[in-house]
């Protein structure tokens, strides 16, 4: 759930929890100040009526007359209210101050729950006494409907004003709550930022928790492109000792294998040429000997081929890859059909991009004669003013991506390649079916520890 719309349906609940106890509150209210409008009636009544007495038994008043309700109905002040006083000679004499309603305003629901929780209309009886005798009982009754009446009157005015309120409360928290949530929005973004371009920094907040959290984020995103820099020097130092071993290894090999196959290829020959005259028995055993021999020096071309080579240091880039491919083309024996399109100047390339596009050209046509079983294969370089795209794509039969995970370390090894020179690899999927892989580095100035390599 979304955090604004969370903390706004706790504040809306806790504001309509205590809207609801301010109701009881109102109306518990309402049901006490009409019992003690009665009481105060009841009291103002009884203290008239006991007076009226004392001027009977003073010769002052009529007796006939007793209870006189005019004085209390000229001075009453609650509408709605019923006297009744009953003699000791079961005699009634009653009066009601005020009319009944004559338009009922509130609900019959709203009534019937009044009248279950508090029973307005409560009568209230006092005994009428003068010098110890008792001239009859006072019943004092309010009227159930007007009270009812305004009770609802008081809760519409409350429910009015607290809606208003909450709702101005509402509007006010969540303006709040948007203004103080912003630097989270802010914040994902930043981190997906940081995915792309690790040199990108969190802005500061005015609130401190999230202050703390920008600075964290930040601190652990320096420690990251630190980490990263330095794994990225490593790798490319790694790369470097590894063309530099392949070099070593191709020179031992054409130096000391190379010449001792071709000084036994000599011998043979040379063994051949004397048993033809002295011992024509020998002759198939030093043709067998020199076959071997050549065959062995085939190989060794090969692998030197694979190691290093020769073009991609005397003629460059361009003429290495012409060579390898032409190479596949003569292996495949016509199953695959391999083409080179180089777009742009290869002899301006620093060594660490030329090696790194040629063992990337190397890998991705291994895979492809090993697993693909395509019948086309197409390598696109294009070198630019500041950066090179490398494509190779092929018509084998890959028809979706990820590959399993015991596919190799080709792939691994081509993305270490690239993400040491910083650089993207990108997979995707041919139509209607193959491999595309696409490969782009920036064109950098050679580094530190390049030149301290080389």
């Amino acid at each position: 759930m979304n955090l604004q719309i969370h903390l706004l349906s706790r504040i809306t609940l806790v504001a309509l929890l205590c809207l609801l106890a301010t109701t009881a509150y109102v109306l518990e209210h309402s049901n006490q100040q009409s019992r003690q409008a009665t009481q105060l009636t009841a009291e103002s009544l009884v203290k008239q009526l006991e007076f009226q007495l004392l001027s009977i038994n003073a010769g002052f008043g009529l007796a006939n007359r007793f209870p006189d309700f005019d004085l209390w109905k000229q001075t009453g002040s609650v509408p709605g209210i019923c006297v009744s006083f009953v003699a000791t000679d079961s005699s009634v004499r009653s009066l009601c101050n005020g009319e009944k309603l004559s338009v009922r305003n509130y609900p019959d629901s709203f009534e019937a729950l009044y009248r279950r929780l508090l029973n307005p209309g409560l009568a209230l009886t006092r005994p009428i006494a003068f010098n110890g005798r008792v001239y009859g009982s006072l019943t004092i009754t309010p009227s159930a409907e007007i009270e009812i009446a305004k009770a609802w009157d008081n809760l519409c005015s409350l429910l009015g004003l607290s809606a208003i309120t909450v709702l101005a409360v509402c509007l006010l928290v969540y303006l709040s709550i948007s203004r103080a949530l912003r630097p989270a929005k802010i914040i994902v973004s930043g981190l997906k930022s940081l995915e792309k371009e690790h040199a990108y920094r969190l802005p500061s907040f005015e609130l401190i928790e999230w202050q703390c959290i920008a600075a964290a984020i930040n601190q652990l995103a320096t420690s990251q492109q630190q980490l990263l820099a330095e794994r990225q020097k490593l790798a490319v130092q790694l790369i470097n000792v590894q063309e530099e071993e392949r070099r070593y290894l191709a020179r031992e090999l054409h130096d000391e294998f190379g010449q001792c196959l071709a000084a036994i290829n000599a011998v043979a020959a040379s063994i051949a040429q004397t048993a033809e005259h002295q011992c024509p028995a020998l002759v198939n055993d030093a043709e067998h000997i020199s076959r071997i021999t050549q065959h062995m020096l085939e190989n060794v071309r090969d692998l030197l081929k694979r190691l290093r080579p020769a073009e991609l240091d005397e003629l460059g880039l361009a003429a290495s890859l012409n060579s390898l491919v032409s190479g596949w083309n003569a292996r495949g024996g016509g199953k695959c059909q391999y083409s080179l399109n180089i777009v742009g100047a290869c002899a301006l390339l620093p060594e660490p991009l030329t090696i790194t596009l040629f063992r990337i050209t190397q890998e991705c046509l291994t895979n492809i004669a090993k697993h693909a079983s395509a019948a086309n294969a197409n390598i696109t370089l294009v070198i630019n003013s500041g950066a090179i795209a490398l494509t190779v794509e092929d018509d084998g039969r890959a028809i979706k991506l990820p590959f399993a995970d015991n596919a190799g370390i080709g792939l691994l090894g081509i993305r270490e390649r690239v993400t040491a020179l910083d650089g993207r690899l990108t997979l995707a999927i041919a139509k209607p079916h193959g491999l595309i892989v696409e490969v782009h580095l920036p064109i950098i100035p050679i580094t530190e520890a390049q030149h301290e390599h080389h």
